[in-house]
C-alpha cells in the first residue's frame, strides 16, 4: 500500500468514473472497510501468518484456501508489471524522446540484475521513501489549493464534481474497482501476528487504521486534483498528474514529484520481484509448484534465480498493456481473495455458533462486503475480466490434478502476503 499511488494512477481512474475520482475512491474505501473488517476478526481467531488463503482455508475449506492462493499469486506475478509500466508512463512523459519500451526493459534488467545479486532496499531507506511520498501529497494538496483560490476564488473549492462526475454511479463504480489497486496490502499487517504483542487486540485495529487513513488520504488528493484537472477525457491518462504538477507547483515542482514518484516504483520493483520470487520458491520447496524449477536456490547468491527471472520475463508484458488494463488484471485476483475472506467469517459463524457471536458483526457485515466486492469485480473491463477467469480456471485445472480430482486435501501453501 504505497501512499503516492493515487497519483500514478489518477488519470486512469478520471477516466474511468468520468471525472469522479474522489467518489471512486470514496466507494472503494467503503468497500475496503468492510473487508477490512472481515480480515480483522479472522486476525483474531486464527492469529497466525497467512492472511487471506489461511483464513479461508481454515475457516471453509482447504481446497478454496488453495485457489485463494492461487489468485494471490496472480497478483504476485503481475505487481512488478504494473509498477514497471507506471514508472515508465512517467518517465517517458518527463523524456519524450525515449520510447516507453525502453524505460520498461531498463526496469526490468536493472530491478532482475538487483533481485538476483540479493540486493535489499533497508527500512531506514523506506522510512524515508515514506516519508518523501507524503511530503509530496501534502505539496500536491496545499498547492492544488492555493491554485483553484488564485484562479478561481475560495468558493471553487466547495465542488460535489469530484465526487459524482458526469457518468452517473456505474461509473463511479467502474473508477473505484481500479482505485481498490490503491489498498493493495492493506492486509499486510495481518501477516505480523505472530511478531506482534497482544494480536488479538492490536492486529484488528491497525488493519482498519490502515485502511481507514489510507483511504482518507487517497480521497483528499483525488479530491483536490480533480478540483484542477476535471474532466474525463485526457491525452495523456497515465502520467496526468504530472502535467497536474507542473500546472500547480511550476517546472520545479513537477521535477520533485517525478523523482519522487521513480524512486518510489523502483523500489516497489524491487520489493515486489523479491516477494513473488520467495513465493514461488516457498510453494515450489511446498511441493504445490515443481521443486526442480520453483524450489531451487542459486548456490552463489543464495537466491531464487530461476523465480526471479521468470518474474522479469512476465514484466516484458508491460510492452503491451496499459496501466488501467494491468491494474485490473491485478485487481481481479484481489477481489476473489476479499470476497472469500468475508465469505470465510460467516462460514467461521456458521461452525461455531456455541460460542454466540454477534450474527450482525459475523454474518450481515461480511455478506455486505462480499456483495460490494463481486459488484466492483463485474465492474473491471472486460480484458481483466476474461484473463483473471482463465487463470482461476487454470487454478481449477491445476488442483484437481494435485488433489487427484478432490480426494485428498491440496498441499499446504507457504503464503505471507
Amino acid at each position: 500500500m504505497t501512499p503516492i499511488i493515487v497519483l500514478g494512477i489518477f488519470g486512469v481512474i478520471a477516466e474511468a468514473s468520468s471525472g469522479a475520482s474522489a467518489g471512486a475512491y470514496l466507494l472503494a474505501t467503503v468497500a475496503m472497510l468492510f473487508t477490512a473488517a472481515s480480515y480483522a476478526k479472522m486476525s483474531v481467531h486464527f492469529p497466525v501468518a497467512g492472511s487471506s488463503y489461511t483464513y479461508v482455508r481454515k475457516a471453509l475449506d482447504s481446497r478454496l484456501g488453495f485457489l485463494v492462493g492461487w489468485t494471490i499469486l496472480l497478483d504476485y506475478l503481475f505487481l512488478p508489471l504494473v509498477i514497471w509500466l507506471i514508472g515508465a508512463a512517467y518517465l517517458t512523459h518527463q523524456f519524450p524522446a525515449v520510447p516507453t519500451w525502453v524505460w520498461i526493459v531498463a526496469f526490468i534488467v536493472v530491478t532482475t540484475a538487483l533481485n538476483i545479486i540479493g540486493l535489499k532496499v533497508a527500512d531506514k531507506a523506506n522510512f524515508v521513501l515514506m516519508a518523501m511520498q507524503f511530503l509530496v501529497l501534502t505539496l500536491f494538496v496545499v498547492f492544488s489549493v492555493t491554485f483553484m483560490v488564485s484562479h478561481h476564488g475560495g468558493s471553487s473549492l466547495a465542488s460535489m464534481n469530484p465526487f459524482v462526475g458526469t457518468g452517473g454511479f456505474s461509473a463511479i463504480a467502474s473508477g473505484a474497482a481500479i482505485a481498490a489497486y490503491s489498498f493493495l496490502g492493506f492486509d499486510a499487517v495481518s501477516t505480523l501476528t505472530e511478531d506482534t504483542k497482544d494480536p488479538k487486540r492490536n492486529i484488528p485495529r491497525a488493519i482498519m487504521l490502515v485502511s481507514l487513513i489510507g483511504g482518507g488520504v487517497f480521497v483528499v488528493v483525488a479530491y483536490a486534483l480533480t478540483l484542477v484537472q476535471p474532466g474525463s477525457s485526457f491525452e495523456n491518462s497515465d502520467s496526468l498528474a504530472a502535467d497536474t504538477a507542473k500546472t500547480i507547483g511550476g517546472s520545479l515542482f513537477a521535477a520533485l514529484f517525478i523523482a519522487g514518484l521513480i524512486v518510489g516504483q523502483f523500489a516497489s520493483g524491487l520489493a515486489a520481484q523479491a516477494s513473488v520470487s520467495r513465493l514461488l520458491y516457498a510453494m515450489g520447496r511446498d511441493g504445490v509448484l515443481p521443486k526442480g524449477f520453483f524450489g531451487r536456490l542459486s548456490a552463489r547468491f543464495m537466491t531464487p534465480v530461476f523465480n526471479i527471472v521468470l518474474c522479469g520475463v512476465i514484466g516484458f508484458g508491460a510492452l503491451f498493456l496499459d496501466v488501467a488494463t494491468s491494474t485490473s488484471f491485478i485487481n481481479f485476483g484481489a477481489f476473489v481473495a476479499f470476497t472469500l475472506v468475508n465469505v470465510s467469517v460467516i462460514g467461521y459463524f456458521m461452525r461455531h455458533r456455541d460460542e454466540r457471536l454477534n450474527p450482525v458483526r459475523y454474518v450481515v457485515l461480511p455478506a455486505i462486503g462480499a456483495v460490494v466486492d463481486v459488484y466492483l469485480l463485474t465492474k473491471l473491463g472486460s480484458a481483466a475480466l476474461t484473463l483473471g477467469s482463465i487463470w482461476l480456471s487454470i487454478g481449477i485445472v491445476y488442483l484437481l490434478v494435485l488433489t487427484r480430482g478432490l480426494r485428498v486435501s491440496p498441499p499446504e501453501m507457504t503464503i505471507e502476503e
